[in-house]
């Protein structure tokens, strides 16, 4: 792996080898990062060397490790222009294997844990994650133990199922399934890729970042809009950058990089509000949008950091913002978005809204994953008995007929 030099301690800064399996700093718990000797990359690395690559994220191959890609074809996911503002553009994970951005992370995870020769792979998930890399697992012949909250929507639940994994429902949240795994892991011979323990989720993740490059032909836009939960997308893009400018592909201007989270589970927000280096344990977490309950992200710290140095900031929105704004994105960009994603729309709105972007400001939105991996929890939404629809994005009629339930004007098939 010559092009991968060492893992750095996000923390302390202390270098460790990158030709065995790694999880944090044992000195201090710091999160890994993969470093490269960008300098030789520069050297035989161009943007024009992209030219005619293949559609995904391993067009970056320089800048990620070098070992046989567990792939599935992610990345390169399409930058589409809003039909409502004509100065944003919505990055579209939906469109990833298994419906969401965490095909990128596991498809580095994976990539490298074959690579090490590992065996048996865990993981604590909101639900994504866990789909990701039983997915992965099956292609790489690794096997998966994946621990949810017993109350994740359906999909995830039924796609690791059939994709062969071990999966463990727990009565709890996130950081309860992580805590199992923490437990067992030693005993089970279980390889921890919870978010941020093991150094490759970013280098995936970081994939999206070089892609916001790419397809804004190198100039990067005012802000980027992220749902937070974990934060490793946030992380990975930042990481992406400081790449890019040492390969000299970009200057030293940055987005403005926003951390939207869920007002039910907001540990980011509340720590940004207080001025906090660090975020507590949100208590009670509590929200629909299963993908932002993460009561405490793992890498607060570096995440609050972007924040400061990006002069971005971190805002909570309502479940029934979250809502709107999915059916809104439904019905007026035709993007059927995960409802984390869509909290990336409701917080755009808000941030329009105070004047922290102008209209005319270029902002990208990520939705990061589909709609479709859903459909029990929006079904149950959309049946409560308190409205969350704007006369904007209004529900059509539905009627019933012989039975069967059509929704708006009925006509020929």
């Amino acid at each position: 792996m010559s092009r991968l030099t060492h893992l750095e301690c996000t923390r302390c800064g202390q270098h460790f080898p990158a030709d065995r399996p790694q999880t944090t700093c044992p000195k201090d718990g710091g999160v890994l990062y993969a470093r490269y000797d960008l300098a030789a990359i520069k050297r035989e690395f161009t943007r024009e060397a992209l030219a005619g690559r293949p559609a995904n994220m391993w067009r970056y191959r320089e800048v990620l490790p070098e070992a046989a890609p567990v792939s599935l074809g992610e990345g390169f996911t399409p930058m589409l222009p809003s039909r409502e503002y004509p100065h944003v553009l919505i990055k579209d994970e939906g469109l990833n294997p298994t419906g969401s951005f965490k095909a990128r992370g596991l498809s580095a995870c994976v990539t490298m844990a074959r690579h090490y020769g590992i065996k048996k792979l865990a993981i604590p998930s909101a639900g994504n994650a866990a789909g990701a890399l039983a997915a992965y697992a099956a292609a790489a012949a690794i096997e998966a133990h994946i621990f949810m909250p017993k109350d994740v929507p359906i999909a995830n639940r039924v796609e690791c199922e059939y994709y062969g994994a071990h999966v463990t429902l727990v009565d709890g949240l996130i950081s309860d399934c992580a805590r199992i795994v923490a437990e067992r892991k030693e005993k089970e011979g279980w390889f921890d890729v919870s978010t941020l323990k093991e150094p490759f989720r970013v280098e995936g993740k970081k994939t999206m970042g070089y892609e916001v490059a790419e397809q804004l032909d190198w100039n990067l836009p005012r802000g980027i809009i992220y749902p937070t939960g974990g934060g490793v997308g946030l992380l990975g893009m930042w990481k992406a950058f400081e790449e890019l400018e040492e390969l000299g592909w970009i200057g030293a201007d940055r987005p403005r990089m926003v951390s939207v989270q869920s007002s039910g589970c907001a540990p980011i927000v509340k720590a940004w509000d207080e001025g906090k280096p660090v975020a507590e344990m949100w208590t009670d977490a509590s929200t629909s949008a299963a993908g932002l309950r993460v009561p405490k992200p793992y890498g607060d710290y570096l995440i609050l950091d972007i924040l400061k140095k990006s002069r971005g900031i971190a805002i909570a929105v309502t479940d029934e913002e979250i809502w709107d704004a999915t059916r809104h994105w439904a019905s007026t960009e035709g993007i059927f978005a995960a409802p984390e994603g869509a909290a990336s729309l409701a917080a755009y709105r808000k941030l329009l809204a105070n004047g922290f972007f102008k209209p005319e400001e270029k902002v990208v939105l990520f939705n990061t994953g589909t709609g479709l991996k859903y459909l029990d929890v929006i079904d149950a939404v959309s049946s409560a008995s308190t409205p969350l629809q704007t006369p904007q994005a209004s529900k059509p009629p539905t009627r019933e007929i012989g039975g069967i339930k059509i929704g708006g004007i009925i006509g020929p098939y």
